[in-house]
């Protein structure tokens, strides 16, 4: 609150206010006095000054008047005096994560917010959560949304209590009055130069406003592009205009003179019809209208906040809102907003839809007056909202939800304003344009935005009927009826819509709409259904609905007949009827009026109230009227599945399948048979299917004989055959419906999920999709699905599956009706194929169905009656005749019909007989025709053409009672105990043949076997090293599939490989390496920040075809859409032929020498070449070298100590062995180039340079980061160092190592000498370092090893002779290399893990004393021996030496010990043994004291040592800590509730963010938002981009925690989508959060991504993905 003098102006101008006869007119003289002073006086103003000087000038003076004392005091007392809502109220932002409870919520809109939910008993149950569309509200605290737990903690019940401070309501009501009225007049305002009389200013100025409006025509480019060239803005400005114009809905983007602003008006209008055939909006507003418009707006967000302080508020708020206007012709305050809604523009409607939330939505009275309000409106507001363009979630339509859902404010609106009425009078309103001339809708030509919005109205009359009521009052009863009426008036412009007729000769040439009337049955899908649910509810309004049911169907127009009635002859039965054929006559698939029929009658039968069906309907109607239409759709379906409307295009196969589909089958196919069903029920057995062969028009066919040889009319009669036995079985057998037959709906669920299953194991979700859901989008499977299926749960990848129980599959149907002709097919494959498992017969046997009930029991009389058993006895017949012409495939396929149908009469019979006496049976089925039917059936087992039904006739015919049934028996008795004597036979056999293979291996000699723990042959340094064998190795490429061996001088063999930077082991994450560092690539930082990994799939290709290869890729992927979002053609990216890797070099194989050490003279050689004489040589070496260089001289220290007594010749170290260097082919020698070039390239992001004398030091840093990735990886999944590789592993240490051994033997200059083996020396021997070498602590040794390793055979090479070490010499220099790295990577370990590092108090120079006081003690004690048992733990330095084993085994090929396969026993010593050290590592300072001791001292001087013991300097501890990925929560509504409170840094706004979280480090981001946008190489990329760039060295791995969904990113323009690790129950991700089903962490699955990120598969992942997914238009990665 304000003080001093602005509070003195606050009292005052109260105080004068009330003392004024007219307080109102006051208070808006006022207003208007001072809005034009704070508002539009610049093009930009700043916000926080404006809004400080609102607050001080405006709001506060009002606050003053309200409180009637200073309004911090008031506010004090008043909330002393009332408690807080019970309500939430908390309105949702669009993409805001809601949850609604399945198990209490009354329906499905009811939602509470995060909040809430997390301090509710909801959170227990079955909840679901999903993203909100924006708009509604939190139902916490709203009794009559829940049936339990209404309330979370924070909104338990308290008593609201009135304000009680004298004249506090008086005020509060004037004051809203005013401002209120003033906020409406303004934002309806539609005057652009003027104001009202009232609010015009004393002084007029020349001042206006260029304002431009969103609309839905145009794109952001298309705004950004009108505004660059109109208003002369550069292209950030014109973003900025855009961006503000999407969220606010209109915006300022010119000020100035009424002509300027005009001119700027005609330009936008001109350059947006060049884009747009439909201009933008643009008007021109007067400074002083813009002004008072903006305060307005803001008086929105203090109305929120002042309402918030009390219910007492609320309710005069509210009161205010309501109150009739003393002028007689104008409505309510909100009344007036509501109907200029769709005038005004999106954040004027955000104003209202908020206020109306906050105020009159929570307070039950109001809450219930604004209904009656909004209903009064409803006509208009939905007429606004058609011609509008803005989406439903900003207009005040979508308020309906918040009143039609509760069911008292429903049932009252349905008594008091006859709202179902109201409703269906809109859509008929709206929809009348498409009425035909027999008043039937048509909508050929129809505008699609503006059907889709019509069609929202439906969603209203669902919330109006979403809960039945439990009493039914009089006016309930006649208010309901008379909607059902006006109802069934819409249904009866649908009855016989789109009608389609057979097209002869040629095919129809434009294909007519459909989709507009299944749009409309999808939406009437479910209000039909609870239309009967409200009907069943009550006995006289369901008796009364199915008369007005009966007669809306008895007045339609669309007459079923054109001629008079016939009569039709057949076994002596007579039927009179009207022709009609399907195939010649119009038929229509959209029957809602006979549907709603049958399903009303079931409903009566299901009620018992169809006993009474005779008082209120014509006992005399005519059944076959009832399934006259129904059958017409069913035989157009049989039609089209014969081919016979081929000619009528592909709307009329899609109608048909969606006649069938499980979205529409219940309100359409289903109701077809069972309005079937009702006439068999009622018709004569024998008059019925007279009347279904004359509609199929196989009257004829089976009346007479086959005249006609035209096969395809022969197939036709066929198909139709096929289907109408079809339809019998189905009439017959299809019982499980409640009220046809004794059973429950979850009977029915229980039933379709069995038939489901047995096609395949299925996942839940798939399950769900095959299901019919009903009104609250409940399938009940969660019920049933315990009782019928076992669950099968997922690995690491795929999902959860469902398998249906052994005992439930009995109840499989082969001929469900509910199966497609595939899902048909593959469930009897699926049957037969287990049943042929198990040793039983391939019959299928029907399952007996439940009995019919009363009404429908005369049903079973058309299994018996002469016209099927004449229709049967034809078909078998034909079967059995031996006529080439009959013999069709689609002939042999009725069998099974025929058969299904025996069966089921005899099953029939069997029930009858088995549930009463023989007097009360009614129905014989096997004594009236087994003379004739089972005579034919007998004939056909020997018919060989018939082999796959042979079972199936077996079975019907065992059915029948037989005397040699015992024989059978018997002989089926024998043959399994035959069968059981050659199984065991068979079994004795096999365990002979196993007893014999085992001794041969019993008898393998000793020989044969290897010496365990035998360490002396098992030696990789040094001069014990063991032999490299000569192994012979033939690959076969991948290509041409030719073999050839590996050798030295043939052509070049490569090895698909990947180079990509890494950060997998970084120490210090976000740390990136820049090119100009002296430091790197020389030497690579201990903590490891990005290093360069090359991988490889292990696959093998001749040089020569791998470069025919890549050239054909190249060719045919430029031409290829977005080929450059899977391979990278221009940085040499290729898919690997074989597995489709992601590849961008080729490594070339290059075999080991064979190898063969003399023991005795390097024996000799070692008595000669000491350590101190080695150090001394290669000091010399190096020294002369680079004199002939020409570089500066290099100072070396004389140090005896070091080097020993006397100088060394700068050819000494030829004299210990030399050889000739090994040759190769050019081909491998080209490959060689090609690897390392492209990791050069890769690795230092720079252009590809093969003299660059960093190319060979790259080649040595992959080899030793890709080792120690493999190392640390083989340590995370705690798998032994050999003997767990995986191939491409293998092939990744193997051949990498080889190669770079002899890849740069040939040295490019001698500068490269001085360079590289000077500055490795230098960091080791500080005898020869300069002022750049860095320290011990600031390099990682074992890139050092590797790097001394591969350099040192450079030393060897002579100006007239390429030579290089003998084996002896390479053993020595491996050795001495190996022993000084270790020994310097130790005092490295204990320099960075002692606890004496941190940071030492006092002055400057006692610090410096205390360190070199460390320094001493810890090389004194090295050197002597002294060291603690915590000292001398090696686990610091284990890593190192693991890595290095497996450096040397591919470098020497001499294989490991055995003990180096395990990681418990003698491991440590066995992998000390196999590098020639010590089993005490730390022995080596005593073999080496004299030596090592001014080398520690050297080493431990350094400045930087210094430093890092004072703490000034930041040191890596040893061991390296292991990556992972952050720990996530095992509840993903902990997540959720994470990302619902990230606020973006960059942004302050409430509009929807999209939070991403990284997986590396845990940082949330703002991703696919403008407001993070930053530049990346001159680029402008998205938050996610760049922080993949420094976090992961471009890789990246994000989940999005809205969206539940996994990116993984490799570089700023490649990404792909990926599973989030995150379940449900049922063993399903979730993405977008569709079902928003609980999601649980499945640590299963993110062990696999951490698994895919150490692997370094992430790139490898992205392009299988996009080579997989056909892209037609490129995701914009580099912006996410």
């Amino acid at each position: 609150m304000a003080e001093g003098e602005t509070s003195l102006n606050g009292l005052e101008l109260s105080k004068r206010w009330r003392d004024a006869a007219d307080c109102g007119a006051e208070m808006l003289c006022f207003v208007v006095e001072q809005v034009p002073q704070i508002y539009c006086l610049e093009v930009e103003s700043n916000s926080q000054e404006e809004e400080e000087v609102v607050q001080s000038r405006l709001l506060q003076p009002l606050e003053w008047f309200l409180f009637g004392e200073d309004p911090q005091a008031g506010l004090e007392k008043l909330q002393q005096g009332s408690a807080s809502s019970q309500l939430c109220g908390r309105v949702f932002k669009e993409g805001e994560t809601v949850y609604s409870c399945r198990d209490c919520a009354i329906d499905p809109t009811c939602v509470l917010c995060m909040d809430c939910f997390q301090d509710s008993v909801h959170k227990g149950h079955r909840y679901k959560m999903h993203a909100s569309s924006g708009g509604g509200f939190c139902d916490c605290g709203d009794l009559e949304a829940w049936k339990t737990g209404p309330c979370c903690s924070k909104h338990d019940p308290g008593a609201a209590t009135a304000m009680e401070t004298p004249g506090l309501h008086e005020r509060a009501q004037k004051l809203f009055q005013v401002l209120l009225r003033y906020a409406t007049d303004l934002l309806v305002w539609e005057e652009s130069y003027e104001l009202a009389a009232e609010l015009q200013p004393r002084v007029k100025e020349d001042t206006y406003y260029c304002v431009l409006y969103n609309d839905e025509h145009h794109s952001y480019d298309h705004v950004i592009y009108t505004l660059q060239r109109s208003v002369q803005c550069d292209h950030s400005e014109a973003h900025t205009h855009t961006a503000l114009i999407d969220k606010e809905g209109r915006r300022a983007v010119k000020r100035g003179k009424l002509r300027s602003c005009q001119q700027a008006k005609d330009l936008i209008r001109s350059h947006s019809e060049h884009i747009s055939l439909q201009p933008l909006r643009v008007e021109i507003l007067h400074s002083a209208v813009m002004a008072h418009q903006s305060f307005a707006m803001r008086l929105g967000a203090w109305f929120q906040q002042i309402i918030g302080y009390s219910v007492g508020f609320r309710q005069v708020f509210c009161q205010v809102a309501l109150e009739p206007s003393s002028e007689g012709d104008q409505p309510s305050l909100i009344s007036r907003l509501m109907l200029h809604d769709s005038r005004l523009y999106k954040g004027a409607r955000k104003f209202i839809h908020e206020l109306i939330f906050c105020s009159l939505l929570m307070e039950t009275e109001y809450k219930r007056r604004f209904a009656i309000e909004f209903t009064k409106h409803y006509k208009q507001l939905q007429k606004d909202y058609t011609l509008d363009d803005h989406e439903r979630s900003i207009s005040i339509t979508a308020l309906s939800v918040q009143i039609f859902t509760v069911p008292t404010l429903a049932r009252q609106l349905i008594e008091e304003g006859n709202v179902i009425k109201v409703i269906v009078d809109t859509v008929m309103e709206l929809l009348s344009e498409h009425l035909d001339a027999n008043h039937r809708f048509h909508f050929q030509g129809y505008n699609s935005d503006k059907f889709f919005r019509i069609q929202v109205i439906f969603h209203d009359l669902r919330y109006i009927l979403i809960s039945k009521p439990s009493v039914w009052t009089e006016e309930l009863r006649t208010q309901f009826l008379e909607g059902f009426r006006v109802f069934l008036g819409l249904l009866h412009c649908m009855q016989g819509m789109e009608e389609v007729k057979r097209q002869f000769g040629q095919h129809i040439e434009v294909e007519p709409e459909w989709e507009a009337g299944f749009s409309i049955q999808r939406q009437l899908r479910h209000i039909l259904v609870m239309f009967q649910d409200w009907c069943s509810s009550d006995e006289t309004v369901l008796l009364l609905s199915f008369r007005e049911c009966h007669r809306a169907l008895m007045r339609c127009n669309n007459q079923p007949f054109q001629s008079e009635a016939t009569d039709y002859y057949m076994c002596k039965h007579i039927l009179h009827v009207s022709p009609y054929k399907v195939s010649q006559e119009p038929v229509s698939i959209h029957l809602p009026i006979s549907r709603a029929l049958a399903g009303l009658y079931v409903q009566l039968c299901y009620t018992g109230a169809v006993k009474r069906l005779h008082e209120f309907l014509d006992p005399s109607c005519d059944f076959t009227w009832f399934a006259e239409h129904p059958l017409r759709c069913v035989v157009l379906a049989a039609q089209v599945s014969a081919e016979m409307w081929r000619r009528n295009g592909l709307s009329l196969v899609s109608q048909v399948y969606y006649y069938h589909d499980v979205k529409c089958r219940d309100e359409m196919f289903d109701k077809d048979v069972i309005m079937l069903q009702i006439a068999a029920s009622k018709m004569d057995p024998n008059h019925f299917i007279m009347l279904i062969l004359q509609r199929f028009e196989l009257f004829d066919v089976f009346n007479g004989s086959l005249a006609s040889k035209d096969q395809e009319l022969l197939k036709q009669w066929n198909r139709l055959t096929e289907e109408m036995l079809y339809l019998l079985i189905i009439i017959v057998g299809e019982r499980y419906v409640p009220g046809i037959s004794h059973v429950t709906k979850e009977d029915v669920t229980m039933r379709e999920v069995i038939h489901l299953l047995c096609i395949q194991p299925m996942a839940h979700s798939s399950l769900v999709k095959g299901l019919p859901e009903n009104e609250s989008h409940e399938t009940g499977l969660e019920t049933v699905i315990p009782k019928v299926a076992t669950f099968k749960k997922p690995g690491v990848s795929g999902h959860g599956l469902y398998e249906v129980k052994k005992e439930c599959l009995p109840e499989f149907n082969p001929f469900f009706f509910h199966y497609s002709k595939s899902q048909h097919s593959k469930a009897e494959d699926a049957q037969k194929k287990r049943r042929t498992q198990e040793g039983s017969d391939k019959a299928l046997r029907p399952p007996v169905p439940p009995p019919f009930c009363p009404a429908f029991s005369s049903i079973v009389h058309l299994l018996c009656c002469d016209i099927l058993i004449h229709i049967l006895r034809r078909v078998l017949q034909r079967a059995v005749e031996d006529r080439a012409t009959y013999w069709t495939e689609a002939m042999i396929q009725r069998v099974p019909f025929a058969c299904i149908s025996l069966p089921l009469g005899l099953l029939e019979e069997k029930a009858q007989l088995g549930a009463s006496t023989v007097e009360q049976v009614t129905f014989d089925f096997s004594l009236k025709h087994r003379k004739s039917v089972f005579h034919l059936l007998s004939k056909m087992t020997a018919l060989p053409s018939l082999e796959a039904q042979k079972d199936m006739i077996k079975w019907t015919l065992q059915i029948v009672p037989d005397k040699d049934k015992a024989e059978r028996k018997r002989k089926a008795e024998a043959a399994k105990l035959h069968r059981q004597k050659i199984m065991a036979q068979m079994s004795a056999m096999q365990k002979n043949f196993i007893e014999s293979h085992k001794m041969l291996y019993d008898n393998m000699p000793e020989n044969m076997l290897r010496n365990v723990g035998d360490y002396e042959l098992c030696v990789a340094v040094g001069p014990q090293r063991g032999s490299t064998p000569a192994e012979r190795e033939v690959l076969t490429c991948i290509l041409c599939q030719e073999e050839q061996e590996v050798q030295a001088r043939s052509p070049a063999m490569v090895l698909t490989a990947c180079v990509q930077r890494s950060t997998v082991l970084t120490q210090c994450r976000g740390k990136t390496l820049a090119n100009n560092e002296t430091m790197y690539p020389l030497f690579m930082p201990p903590d490891l920040a990005v290093g360069t990994h090359t991988g490889s799939c292990g696959h093998v290709m001749h040089a020569t075809c791998w470069q025919k290869y890549f050239e054909a890729v190249q060719n045919t992927t430029r031409n290829r859409l977005h080929a450059e979002l899977i391979i990278d053609l221009e940085n040499g990216e290729y898919m690997c032929p074989l597995c489709k890797s992601l590849c961008n070099t080729v490594v070339p194989l290059i075999p080991l020498e064979p190898l063969t050490l003399n023991y005795e003279n390097a024996e000799l050689v070692g008595q000669l070449l000491t350590l101190p004489r080695w150090i001394q040589i290669l000091s010399a070496r190096i020294k002369g070298l680079n004199h002939l260089s020409g570089e500066s001289p290099v100072l070396f220290d004389g140090d005896t100590a070091l080097c020993g007594e006397g100088q060394p010749d700068f050819r000494s170290i030829l004299s210990f062995g030399v050889k000739e260097p090994r040759k190769y082919s050019d081909s491998i020698a080209e490959m060689l180039v090609v690897c390392a070039t492209t990791v050069h390239r890769v690795g230092l992001q720079t252009g590809p340079n093969e003299l660059c004398p960093a190319v060979p030091v790259m080649s040595w840093n992959t080899c030793a980061f890709t080792i120690q990735a493999i190392e640390n990886l083989l340590q995370e999944e705690d798998k032994t160092l050999f003997g767990s590789l995986q191939n491409r592993q293998v092939g990744q240490i193997d051949y990498r190592g080889g190669t770079v051994l002899d890849q740069f033997s040939p040295i490019p200059s001698e500068g490269f000498i001085t360079v590289t083996l000077l500055s490795f020396s230098a960091s080791l021997l500080p005898t020869m370092s300069s002022e750049s070498t860095p320290s011990i602590l600031e390099v990682d040794f074992f890139h050092l090893l590797v790097g001394l390793v591969l350099a040192i055979p450079a030393l060897y090479q002579e100006e007239a002779v390429d030579l290089q070490p003998s084996a002896v010499s390479s053993a020595y220099n491996h050795l001495y290399i190996l022993h000084l790295v270790t020994m310097a990577h130790m005092v490295q370990v204990l320099l960075s893990s002692t606890d004496d590092t941190a940071v030492f108090g006092g002055e400057e120079g006692e610090a410096e004393r205390a360190a070199a006081e460390i320094v001493t003690q810890h090389t004194s004690r090295l050197c002597k021996g002294y060291l603690t048992k915590k000292e001398s733990d090696v686990v610091g330095v284990t890593p190192f030496l693991r890595c290095a084993a497996l450096f040397f085994n591919c470098l020497t090929g001499v294989p490991p010990p055995e003990e180096l396969s395990s990681t418990t026993g003698r491991y440590l010593r066995a992998l000390c043994s196999y590098l020639a050290l010590p089993c005490d590592v730390f022995q080596l300072f005593q073999e080496h004291r004299g030596t090592v001791f001014p080398l520690l001292q050297r080493w431990c001087g350094h400045p930087a040592v210094t430093k890092a013991l004072k703490g000034e300097m930041q040191t890596i501890s040893y061991p390296r800590k292991r990556n992972r990925l952050i720990e996530l929560p095992e509840d993903y509504s902990a997540l959720l509730n994470q990302a619902s409170h990230f606020q973006c840094p960059n942004s302050t706004d409430d509009e929807r963010k999209h939070p991403t979280l990284c997986l590396f480090c845990g940082t949330i981001l703002c991703s696919q938002s403008t407001c993070c946008h930053s530049q990346l190489d001159g680029e402008e990329v998205g938050a996610c981009t760049a922080h993949a760039a420094t976090c992961g060295a471009g890789v990246g791995m994000f989940l999005r925690i809205r969206e539940c969904e996994m990116v993984l990113m490799a570089s700023k323009t490649r990404g792909s989508t990926y599973p989030a690790p995150y379940l449900d129950d049922y063993g399903e991700t979730d993405p977008q959060l569709g079902r928003g089903n609980p999601l649980h962490l499945c640590p299963e699955r993110y062990r696999k991504l951490h698994q895919l990120w150490q692997q370094h598969c992430i790139l490898e992942e992205i392009a299988r993905s996009l080579e997989v997914v056909n892209v037609m238009f490129a995701f914009e990665w580099q912006m996410l």
